[in-house]
């Protein structure tokens, strides 16, 4: 034991240490038949110096002294297809992080070792070196700061020439790996936060600079998968499949968005305008002239709804004044036109002379765009994109003097908000509320597109209006016809998915903000008939399947409704809109509880919004809570079970056959059995048991089934009149919302209910069964009707008002 312990601790000794570094000076040549001895020299010397630079600074002395870093580099040279490679830097990599030291990292840093292991001619070749090898960066990467970062760079005159530790790392950048795709942008990031202006200058320059391009053009590329899932562009996928592809390529996109995020968040000038530049150059611009001029019909381009998308996600991630103002630059082109155009005396159709009157325009707007807040008085951002194609751009709409208010409506973003396109209106308002509840809009943008006189005036002289009226600018020139376009939606008198239903009732209750008059007549009138017609719909549901979960699927729905109408524009999820354009199933026609189920869910969320909708026009406010009746389940009646509330009935359970019918019933192709049937409502919670009789208590019974009262439907059989037929709902809503929760797990696409037939001895029997569970269901429908009856009171009271 001691002669264990002797050995333990001279292992940790400077004279082990010389030991070990003699040893591995031996070794001319690393191959197969000595690599197990390297690998054991190369650790040995790792965790005597870790150990040394924590307990012994004799140890790192004599590490520094024999210059052992050199022996790393010397192994990699003279080793022959070994694959000696991988280990030796996952040890250097164990020893970097280990070390706490600022002396010990600034020598581990100096005299270029570390440039020399990597800049080694490794042979990655699809191989596992390389998750070794950014490892070994990624701790190098780790211990840097502004003073250890001289070390690692070159400089000839006042320039860095060469950055090993950046350049090596970006050969990474595109890897097809997760993992090691993460580790290089870690390794930027943390470059990016320690450097000077030298190296800042190495990194902004080509062809290093290159980097931000082909960033921008891995989004790019991603953009285009993502819209071959949304349109299902020669994949022939099913509605699951395509969504989950929607849904895995939008994270992605929102990966590489957070990723420009955090480089922006360094807050170095230089920086901050590369990454701009290229997302304009390179995406932005070339993205909203394609789907704002119409010219991606042909297939080529991506699609207008990806392409609002995308911009919502980069203004809702990337975001910045400069980003933002860009943005509103160009999608508000026409309406910056209509309101500083002079019209020319004789030729107001010329189209030529509108374009060179915009510019004018432009140039008072370049100014706004081009100017970059974020980069602290370095230079503007260089738009060469929009410069190169702005007079073409403006060339291919039909600007005509005579007739602008037609024409704004036609033109740029509000040609998508006035289309018959659903899905694109709703994703071009929402595109446009991002701008309006940006603080980042620039005062200059806002008042060129619409402003009165008021307000212009209270932009110069009252700062704490300004944001309001920002808000408010862009929609005020069409506000009651772009009210009128989302209420359509609301109208609409074919079945939509409630998911459109609410997204347009969001986008409402957010343009009701900013227009304080409230709907005009016709628009008021349009409410008031789509609001009817959800409120009939969710009064039918009282006589469906499902009514004895309407009042938990209201209390529920009612809060996710207030937080969806609550939510801002900056974090709004934009995925709704591909959603909408997805297939959608209908359930119009079918028959199964499944169905029933979503039909009664989808009436309950569509009555609630259109009450939140009109609280919210009549008062200004949003119900927090919908006013309920509170009903206690529990009942004196005779015929419930003894032992315990109906509601703790389950299978086995002893039961009272007092008010049981006696019947018969073959399950599973199995012999007729002898039982009683017991219906009983009790509040809104109501059962049908199925109960044996219990073989030594002649008034008891045995339950052996159970099926929910609401959804029954019973029918006496035409050609038997002593058979009663029950339907009896399959689907376990609570089952399936626990299953399917954050899994985005797809509704079942079929899913028979069960159907149970009953036999009475003769048709009078069959008739009074049948007579006792209507009976039963009423009452617990009344119940249902009692707690429903405060809410559809208010109401009432509403429509007074």
């Amino acid at each position: 034991m001691l002669r264990s312990l002797w050995r333990s601790i001279d292992r940790f000794s400077v004279q082990h240490f010389q030991y070990v570094i003699n040893e591995l000076r031996k070794i001319k040549v690393v191959d197969e038949h000595n690599r197990e001895l390297v690998m054991n020299l190369l650790q040995s010397v790792v965790e005597i110096v870790t150990y040394g630079d924590r307990q012994d600074p004799h140890i790192f002395e004599c590490f520094m002294e024999r210059q052992v870093l050199a022996d790393f580099v010397r192994i990699l040279k003279i080793s022959q297809e070994s694959k000696i490679d991988g280990p030796l830097l996952q040890y250097l990599s164990i020893m970097i992080q280990n070390m706490d030291s600022e002396h010990a990292i600034f020598y581990c840093f100096s005299n270029g070792y570390m440039n020399n292991i990597i800049l080694h001619p490794y042979k990655f070749d699809g191989g596992d070196l390389a998750p070794y090898y950014v490892s070994f960066l990624r701790a190098i990467s780790n211990k840097i700061n502004k003073d250890t970062l001289c070390l690692l760079v070159n400089v000839q005159g006042d320039a860095v020439v060469s950055f090993p530790l950046y350049t090596e790392a970006l050969r990474f950048a595109q890897h097809e790996e997760k993992m090691i795709q993460t580790a290089i942008r870690a390794l930027v990031l943390n470059i990016y936060n320690v450097s000077d202006d030298m190296v800042y200058q190495f990194i902004s320059t080509p062809p290093v600079s290159e980097y931000f391009s082909d960033l921008v053009r891995r989004l790019s590329n991603l953009c285009f998968c993502l819209d071959d899932f949304v349109y299902d562009k020669g994949r022939k996928m099913d509605a699951q499949k395509r969504r989950d592809g929607v849904i895995l390529e939008a994270d992605k996109i929102a990966d590489e968005l957070h990723y420009f995020k955090d480089i922006l968040s360094v807050g170095e000038p230089r920086l901050t305008r590369l990454v701009t530049e290229n997302l304009l150059n390179g995406l932005v611009f070339p993205l909203l002239f394609s789907f704002m001029a119409s010219k991606n019909k042909n297939g080529s381009d991506l699609s207008a709804i990806t392409s609002l998308y995308i911009i919502s996600c980069l203004l809702q991630v990337v975001g910045g004044r400069s980003m933002i103002n860009n943005v509103a630059g160009v999608i508000l082109y026409h309406i910056l036109n209509l309101n500083v155009r002079i019209p020319s005396e004789g030729n107001a159709s010329d189209v030529h002379d509108d374009v060179k009157t915009f510019s004018k325009c432009l140039n008072e707007v370049e100014r706004v765009i081009c100017y970059d807040p974020e980069s602290n008085g370095s230079e503007s951002i260089n738009v060469t994109y929009l410069g190169a194609h702005w007079e073409g751009f403006m060339s291919s709409f039909n600007i005509n003097s005579s007739n602008s208010e037609i024409c704004s409506k036609r033109s740029g973003i509000f040609a998508f908000v006035f289309c018959e396109d659903q899905s694109l209106l709703l994703a071009s308002i929402f595109l446009l509320l991002i701008l309006t509840e940006s603080k980042d809009l620039d005062c200059l943008l806002s008042s060129m597109s619409g402003l009165s006189e008021k307000e212009d005036e209270m932009l110069q002289t009252d700062d704490t209006s300004i944001s309001k009226s920002v808000d408010e600018s862009i929609f005020i020139r069409f506000m009651p016809e772009i009210l009128n376009a989302l209420l359509n939606v609301l109208a609409f008198q074919q079945p939509l998915s409630i998911m459109m239903l609410w997204n347009a009732g969001w986008c409402l209750q957010k343009l009701l903000n900013f227009h304080r008059e409230g709907l005009n007549g016709d628009n008021l009138l349009l409410f008031t008939t789509s609001y009817d017609q959800s409120r009939v719909n969710f009064l039918n549901e009282l006589g469906g399947v499902w009514f004895d979960h309407i009042p938990d699927t209201l209390i529920t729905e009612s809060a996710s409704c207030v937080r969806v109408l609550e939510q801002s524009s900056q974090y709004k999820d934009p995925l709704f809109m591909l959603e909408l354009v997805l297939h959608h199933q209908p359930t119009n026609g079918q028959t199964s509880s499944y169905f029933a189920w979503q039909r009664m869910v989808d009436a309950v969320k569509a009555f609630i919004l259109h009450f939140q909708l009109k609280t919210f026009i009549l008062k200004g406010v949003l119900v927090d809570k919908p006013l309920l009746n509170m009903i206690s389940s529990s009942t004196n009646d005779s015929r419930v079970i003894r032992a315990s509330d109906v509601s703790s009935a389950s299978f086995g359970s002893n039961v009272s056959l007092e008010s049981g019918i006696p019947c018969g019933i073959a399950f599973s192709n199995s012999e007729i059995r002898d039982i009683y049937v017991i219906p009983v409502a009790s509040g809104i919670i109501g059962k049908l048991l199925l109960a044996e009789k219990h073989p030594f208590r002649s008034r008891h019974g045995v339950v052996i089934a159970i099926a929910p009262l609401a959804g029954l439907f019973p029918k006496i059989d035409e050609d038997h009149p002593s058979w009663l037929h029950l339907q009896i709902r399959e689907f376990d809503p609570q089952f399936y919302s626990t299953k399917a929760r954050g899994n985005h797990l797809s509704m079942p696409d079929h899913l028979a209910d069960g159907r149970w037939t009953l036999g009475f001895p003769n048709a009078r029997a069959c008739e009074e069964a049948h007579l006792v569970i209507l009976n039963e269901i009423t009452k617990q429908r009344s119940a249902v009707e009692y707690m429903l009856a405060p809410l559809l009171q208010d109401d009432l009271e509403l429509a007074k008002s």
